[in-house]
């Protein structure tokens, strides 16, 4: 039986035409600063720049046009979310006529809480981290009639495979591809972009030290949630990984790796020093496991997925300075 998450080359160019009419495609970039600070040959997927700083907006247009085909009758949705996912599923829901309900947990990101309500979505704190803001989601979409949107859902994979398909059509042969893990629709969409197109690029897939759930469930061939997820690299604060998503890791993925706090921001600081691009925590996790990696690969040609630039002027403010941000 073929997967959900497994997609046709013509699938993918058909969710790439939607993304399109919402936004070009993404720039992949070598810098040859950040090349000769790893000591090889980077390419820098780039999807801090889109619509909404992240590539989560590409799942949140492929999941609403194809919501609108299998449910016309719905008038609202909700999901929760630390921000990227609810900046896409804001900004989605608005362009289809619907309105958004975005969960979030207390001390989520100002700056991104601020977005989606700039998205036009209602915002509603509740819960310890982004598992528990989840729980009330579910529990208020059945109260209120909306429609949950997941996580992790093929049609969102679907969409944000196409910053894949645009980063292999535009690079070339890549050895290996670095990407940050959070519920897992970014490192899915790689494989399967990978797969449609008959490559052997190896996919790393990057976890924080302190939130390693995947990379716990990787190694173990098992789901294995953790109690907390206290990174300030808030895309990738996972406790408890999704099923489906693990399996296609499992199945897909070469690596998951970890990497520190301090890790996280130090990259935030290269990748500023050698590209002036700003890259959020999660954003920089696919390039400081490149440098923790790059002595196994000399002379490889790598790709790192800048996933996001949603970062609070203070956090990055305190990175810049030489500090690495406590996760709250």
């Amino acid at each position: 039986m073929s997967s959900p998450y497994a997609f046709s080359t013509e699938q993918l160019e058909a969710a790439a035409a939607l993304v399109h009419r919402a936004m070009p495609p993404t720039p992949t970039f070598a810098w040859p600063l950040l090349a000769s600070h790893a000591g090889t040959e980077i390419v820098v997927k780039h999807e801090n720049h889109t619509p909404t700083g992240a590539f989560k907006i590409r799942g949140g247009v492929v999941y609403m046009d194809a919501l609108a085909q299998r449910e016309p009758g719905v008038t609202g949705v909700i999901t929760a979310t630390r921000g990227n996912h609810g900046q896409s599923i804001a900004r989605a829901a608005k362009g289809a006529g619907l309105g958004a309900t975005i969960l979030v947990p207390f001390g989520n990101s100002a700056e991104k809480n601020t977005a989606m309500r700039g998205f036009g979505a209602r915002l509603i704190e509740h819960g310890r981290d982004f598992d528990e803001a989840k729980a009330e989601a579910a529990w208020l979409a059945e109260a209120d009639g909306l429609h949950m949107v997941p996580s992790y859902h093929p049609d969102l994979v679907r969409g944000v495979a196409t910053y894949a398909l645009e980063l292999f059509r535009s690079a070339g042969d890549l050895d290996a591809v670095f990407v940050p893990i959070g519920m897992g629709s970014g490192i899915s969409g790689l494989i399967a972009a990978r797969d449609a197109l008959g490559l052997e690029t190896e996919i790393i897939g990057v976890t924080a030290d302190q939130a390693p759930a995947v990379a716990l469930s990787f190694a173990a061939k098992a789901l294995v949630p953790t109690n907390s997820a206290r990174t300030f690299a808030d895309g990738m604060a996972c406790r408890e990984p999704h099923p489906d998503a693990m399996d296609v890791i499992c199945r897909g993925a070469g690596d998951v790796v970890r990497v520190t706090e301090d890790e996280i921001a130090e990259a935030m600081r290269v990748i500023f020093e050698t590209t002036h691009n700003v890259a959020e925590g999660a954003g920089a996790a696919a390039f400081a496991a490149l440098m923790k990696d790059r002595r196994r690969r000399p002379g490889a040609r790598l790709g790192v997925i800048l996933s996001g630039g949603n970062v609070d002027r203070p956090v990055f403010a305190q990175v810049l300075a030489g500090q690495t941000p406590d996760a709250g």
